[in-house]
């Protein structure tokens, strides 16, 4: 089922007052890509300022996944998670962190200081638009320190505005059995969920005709850290046996996510808290002699 067919799609000739009333009527789309101007306006309101921010990358998955798997899946599960409790759903988006996968084709690794400067830049424009509830849904393992970095750094200066960020993809228990216990990386699970969202762009004839096997090529001790630490692991950026997908546990992971990012948003929507508590944290830092000790 592609992600469009949550979304209904209105059809013949309307005028007059008829077309009037049709057209408060309609159910507007999630997609800020697909809105007008004028429906824009409403799908702000609707959503009470609450916009999702999908965030992939574009790296190599493996033999036998598409490039774009991050974008893919994030965007999936954002579209249907706001067809359920209604959100705006930027573009896809891909400006992320993924230096690890330098080495591998169609992978677009942009310097760190554009990375935060552009997702700066991205989240006050969509507050400028009326998002003063953004939801950055990530799908990319890669953005993992990347995100609640930036999140953080809101802190820095005052806005008027609050970025929330959803960082799962996967649950930590339930549903079918797996039957590989490396995967992180085209696995098992990615595959899983790819046989969902776009089986057309697998090639699961290809999934055993790389390793995806831990190689263990570090003697570091537990606790030391070193940026090439995934290369160490997995040189073919692939963690995992993408052969041991099956639908039913794409079909469960899938579905939680999708639920997992609608309760978001609706905690999202009655969350009246975590901008009060940023204007007060703002005042409170620009006279930090007066905070009370």
């Amino acid at each position: 089922m592609s992600c469009a067919g949550v979304l209904l799609v209105l059809g013949g000739t309307f005028t007059g007052k008829n077309a009037v009333a049709q057209g408060a009527s309609a159910k507007l789309p999630v997609r800020w890509e697909e809105l007008t101007g004028a429906d824009f306006s409403r799908g702000i309101k609707q959503s009470q300022g609450t916009c999702l921010l999908p965030f992939g990358i574009l790296e190599k998955h493996g033999p036998h996944m598409p490039i774009g798997s991050d974008l893919v899946n994030a965007r999936y599960a954002a579209l249907h998670a706001a067809a359920n409790s209604y959100a705006v759903v930027f573009p896809e988006y891909y400006f992320g962190q993924i230096a690890e996968a330098r080495h591998e084709p169609g992978t677009m690794a942009y310097p760190r200081e554009l990375q935060l400067a552009l997702l700066q830049a991205t989240t006050d424009e969509m507050a400028r638009n009326g998002c003063k509830k953004i939801l950055i849904v990530n799908g990319h393992g890669g953005n993992a320190s990347l995100l609640p970095y930036f999140a953080q750094t809101q802190l820095d200066k005052p806005h008027d505005y609050v970025v929330y960020l959803f960082n799962q993809r996967t649950p930590a228990s339930g549903g079918p059995r797996k039957k590989t216990t490396v995967d992180e990386h085209a696995g098992e699970s990615e595959t899983s969920k790819m046989m969902i969202v776009r089986p057309d762009l697998l090639h699961m004839d290809r999934a055993t005709a790389e390793s995806g096997a831990d190689q263990h090529r570090s003697t570091l001790p537990d606790g030391v850290y070193t940026g090439i630490w995934w290369y160490a692991r997995f040189p073919d950026h692939y963690a995992g046996d993408g052969s041991a997908a099956t639908r039913e546990l794409g079909e469960y992971q899938m579905k939680w996510w999708v639920d997992s990012v609608t309760t978001a948003i609706e905690a999202i929507k009655a969350d009246s808290t975590s901008l009060r508590l940023q204007n007060e944290f703002y005042e409170k830092s620009a006279h930090p002699l007066d905070t009370a000790q």
